[in-house]
């Protein structure tokens, strides 16, 4: 069908405008890059736009040898590891009783999780109950007071819901146990939603920020957040007992902050284009109800 004129600017207003939004979002990570990647005379003498001038990489070499970097890294994908597992166990043994209908109370239970959405305790009483379990200065701070997300968990009892009740039935005529229907039945099809809720948490452990600074006082269990945050703000952003002295002269703390960025965002871009084509149709299949 043949679009009208009134159809053809409003399409060409939408492009524009997601042009300019697209953009706002992409130069600023282009002009980190070429920092990163640039000399330090070219970043000290402002030459540097979206692209590297005079390709360096002294700013990575000197992160690593002067900063506790990949320590964070480690840490980071300790945290973001195990929380994945965790958060998704967990929600998926959540959602699936909640999804199916002989579940005693089903409701009642959905709408205490609903609740915790509305309402929190409140910053001082969660610290007061992970000190009280003894979690400070332990990972189990990040993992335990997040370990479920309502919303992920709603979107993936929608998703068991939308699976046809044939095929549970057909699986408990050949005496298919409640595990084994979960495990061989209900999680293969849903691979789209959970490569999606998988990306959410990922994301969520790897970028924790406020979490570690109240719950990790130990400088050596700082993830990457921390860490740049701090390289950041810093003034001596190398550690003098590792970079000889006419290196730390020679740093551009601005070309080392940009990399310390850079290996901070480069995991998430790394892999989000493989779940890129689950994360709309796991979102949607597990959001709507039909």
């Amino acid at each position: 069908m043949k679009a009208t004129a009134g159809e053809k600017i409003f399409y060409a207003v939408n492009y524009i405008i997601l042009t300019v939004v697209g953009l706002s979002c992409l130069l600023p990570l282009l002009h980190i890059v070429a920092i990163s990647l640039s000399s330090s005379e070219a970043i000290v003498s402002g030459k540097v736009g979206i692209w590297p001038v005079e390709w360096r990489i002294e700013s990575y070499i000197l992160m690593l040898r002067g900063t506790s970097i990949l320590n964070a890294f480690k840490n980071s994908v300790l945290i973001t590891g195990v929380g994945v597992a965790l958060s998704m166990t967990a929600t998926i043994m959540a959602a699936y009783p909640l999804s199916r209908k002989y579940f005693y109370a089903r409701k009642f239970f959905t709408m205490i999780l609903v609740f915790t959405m509305l309402f929190g305790g409140g910053l001082i009483p969660t610290y007061l109950v992970v000190k009280g379990l003894g979690l400070v200065n332990n990972y189990g701070a990040l993992w335990l007071p997040g370990l479920v997300s309502t919303y992920n968990m709603l979107v993936m009892r929608t998703f068991f819901q939308n699976i046809p009740e044939e095929l549970e039935e057909a699986a408990r005529m050949d005496g298919c146990s409640e595990w084994r229907l979960i495990i061989q039945i209900f999680l293969p099809l849903s691979l789209p939603c959970i490569a999606t809720l998988s990306l959410f948490y990922a994301v969520s452990y790897w970028n924790a920020f406020m979490s570690v600074l109240i719950y990790i006082n130990k400088t050596s269990k700082f993830n990457l957040s921390v860490l740049v945050n701090q390289m950041i703000r810093s003034q001596s952003l190398l550690d003098p007992n590792h970079v000889q002295a006419e290196d730390i002269a020679q740093a551009t703390p601005e070309g080392i902050r940009a990399a310390g960025i850079m290996v901070m965002v480069i995991p998430m871009m790394v892999v989000y284009p493989f779940l890129q084509k689950y994360f709309v149709k796991g979102v949607m299949l597990g959001s709507v109800k039909g």
